[in-house]
């Protein structure tokens, strides 16, 4: 239990500092924003309960809100991914999970890792997105920015999945 404590607050800090320092200034082409943070609340283990998984997502989401003056966005967004992220394991796995372990393509299997990191981070853009516009004033320019972004925040999530997988490759 120490373990997954120290692992969730070193994820924490760093994909937090990371998108606070780093990300949050990077827009390309003026449309897409990476939200790397959000792999904080995929990588949360299993043996932590639904609750707990909900408040670490909404500390998760208030820090980002709080370095950048965002109102609750981001705490609202990663609170709703948090909330939807064991049913949605639960429905995409059909082996019982481990007690002890990180959601990862090896654990889960390749294909439901992937709808899970997608359906996260759909979740996730789509909801800080609809609250940041307030509107569906120009909707063209809105879908476009959450479809870029979830593009490219899965891409980013994914290569990050894969230098893990070859990390324990080389420790056997």
């Amino acid at each position: 239990m120490i373990k997954n404590i120290f692992k969730i607050v070193v994820n924490f800090l760093i994909f937090t500092s990371l998108q606070v320092l780093l990300l949050n200034n990077l827009h390309l082409f003026g449309v897409t924003t990476l939200f790397l943070y959000v792999y904080v609340i995929v990588k949360i283990p299993t043996n932590i309960t639904r609750s707990q998984i909900i408040v670490i997502s909404f500390l998760l989401g208030l820090a980002i809100d709080m370095f950048t003056n965002t109102l609750g966005l981001h705490a609202a967004a990663c609170t709703l991914a948090g909330f939807f992220r064991e049913p949605l394991m639960n429905v995409y796995t059909e082996r019982e999970m481990p007690e002890e372990g990180t959601p990862s393509s090896r654990l889960l299997g390749r294909g439901a890792y992937i709808r899970l990191v997608l359906s996260i981070v759909i979740l996730h853009h789509v909801t800080l997105f609809l609250i940041e516009s307030l509107s569906l004033f120009d909707p063209l320019f809105l879908t476009l920015r959450i479809i870029t972004s979830v593009i490219m925040t899965s891409l980013c999530i994914f290569i990050l999945e894969s230098f893990n997988i070859l990390r324990r490759h080389e420790a056997i």
